[in-house]
């Protein structure tokens, strides 16, 4: 049998992840590959640590792409802060705070569960009763933005909380960075991670991170071996940091940098703030459509998240023929629900280039069709 070059189909991405990468950002990727430490490259990185810093609003100069998804981006931060014995306020309001648990004790550190139900926000009086209970804590972790319900949690709360009881935070934002309000420097948020397919709109592949200076002396003051040779950041940072030439740690996914750079390029065209605000009014858009056909919102209106909408699947509605038929019939993904969501809800995502009215109208027409 005779393999022939793969075409993908063209499909509108509105589930919770990958999101449509917009031409500009492909024509990037489809640009001359060059060395990773050639001079060029690195005058590229520095600029996208730039971008980064801005998008994140934070001049942490620890700030640049994991080489790798945003599950390494989640890695990289416990393994540089968790060191065995240390004990860890993990919040939990959805999948991805099983998978900080997860991490909390491969590191041989102490996960203490603060649990709310998932399409609810972490409550901080649940976290601050944690807080008393363990006063040896060092850390809390939470997900500022869940991909699996859509709830976002006040960052800035919880930061503020962690803070006072002497602990630093560690935040995933893989769904919120350039999609929601997210201020790391104002919050006072010490360690975070993001993905490049949700909200920025680039190929899966990266996982922008910053570390504030707090975060840093944690990680020098070690005791033991960062367990991950790859994610140590102490050799990392050889390689990203720094001025002139720079130290070999790996090959990075030099074209996977190219189409990030351009992403957030289009993020600094656009104005972050205004960004916000397109995906706050798109939201809004799909929710008034989506409301009118009788699908309702499995989280609060106050906790929404604007780029990740997670909503009832109709009663008697078939969850799985529907996504097939969207896909067969409209190239239109969108998302299944998870864990104890699955079949129940449907996720569907509003992120970087796909958050336009364009996408808002062929999405719920579409709907309108197949039910």
């Amino acid at each position: 049998m005779t393999i022939c070059s793969f075409h993908p189909p063209l499909r509108t991405l509105m589930g919770p992840g990958p999101s449509d990468v917009s031409e500009r950002v492909l024509q990037a990727m489809a640009r001359p590959t060059v060395g990773h430490l050639d001079p060029s490259f690195i005058g590229m990185m520095d600029e996208t640590k730039q971008l980064l810093q801005y998008v994140f609003q934070t001049k942490n100069e620890l700030t640049f792409a994991v080489s790798a998804p945003g599950s390494a981006g989640m890695e990289c931060c416990f393994a540089n802060l968790v060191e065995p014995g240390d004990k860890v306020i993990v919040c939990q309001n959805g999948v991805f705070g099983g998978r900080m648990k997860e991490n909390v004790e491969r590191c041989g550190g102490i996960a203490v569960m603060v649990q709310d139900d998932w399409g609810h926000a972490v409550d901080p009086s649940k976290v601050e009763d944690a807080l008393k209970a363990n006063p040896d804590a060092c850390l809390v972790a939470f997900v500022h933005a869940e991909t699996s319900t859509g709830a976002q949690s006040d960052a800035k709360t919880l930061v503020e909380l962690a803070h006072n009881h002497g602990c630093l935070t560690i935040v995933d934002s893989v769904t919120s960075l350039a999609g929601t309000p997210l201020k790391v420097d104002e919050w006072g948020i010490d360690a975070i991670y993001s993905g490049s397919q949700k909200c920025l709109s680039a190929s899966p592949g990266l996982s922008p991170v910053s570390f504030n200076q707090h975060a840093a002396d944690k990680i020098k003051r070690r005791t033991t071996k960062v367990q991950s040779w790859f994610l140590d950041l102490n050799l990392v940072m050889g390689y990203w940091g720094g001025e002139g030439k720079r130290a070999y740690h790996h090959t990075a996914p030099v074209n996977c940098l190219y189409g990030l750079h351009e992403s957030l390029v289009i993020v600094q065209e656009e104005g972050l703030e205004n960004s916000w605000d397109r995906h706050q009014r798109n939201h809004v858009a799909l929710r008034d459509g989506l409301e009118q056909m009788g699908i309702n919102f499995i989280v609060a209106k106050q906790d929404r998240l604007p780029q990740l909408n997670a909503v009832t699947i109709p009663e008697g509605v078939d969850d799985a023929a529907v996504r097939s038929r969207l896909l067969n019939d409209f190239d239109l993904e969108i998302g299944a629900g998870l864990g104890s969501l699955a079949g129940k809800v449907w996720r569907i995502g509003l992120m970087g280039h796909a958050s336009s009215q364009k996408n808002v109208d062929f999405c719920l027409n579409s709907l309108r069709a197949v039910l």
